[in-house]
């Protein structure tokens, strides 16, 4: 199979031409693409991606629930996923994160270690 050259894209215009090709190539189904329009998809999405990272940059976010569900996002946990990866219940974790409990000191040390949260972040939102 013939490598396809990294992309990069550099204007709207270029990523709109992309969009429009990962588009088509979904339309046909995974089952119906070549190994090459596969390669060729895995490419244009990444590149899309990184365009769509540097161009829209998500707003940060202000709040630690708000920081703990950035995260979340992120590593495609539902919330009793990450429950069990911060070894905490189910109630706590939910309460917690609707602003019903405050976060324990044992929480905190969790979510930096496991979550990798700055710990000058922690503070300032506790």
């Amino acid at each position: 199979m013939k490598k396809l050259p990294d992309l990069s894209i550099s204007t709207e215009q270029m990523y709109t031409a992309a969009m429009q090709r990962i588009h088509f190539l979904m339309k046909k189904g995974d089952s119906n693409l070549s190994q090459t329009e596969l390669k060729e998809l895995q490419q244009l999405s990444t590149a899309a991606e990184r365009f769509e990272d540097t161009r829209y940059p998500l707003p940060k976010p202000t709040t630690l629930s708000g920081m703990i569900e950035l995260k979340m996002f992120e590593m495609k946990l539902k919330q009793k996923e990450m429950a069990t990866m911060l070894d905490i219940g189910e109630a706590k974790f939910s309460q917690i994160l609707n602003g019903k409990r405050d976060p324990d000191v044992d929480f905190l040390k969790k979510i930096y270690y496991k979550l990798k949260i700055d710990a000058e972040f922690i503070l300032q939102h506790v």
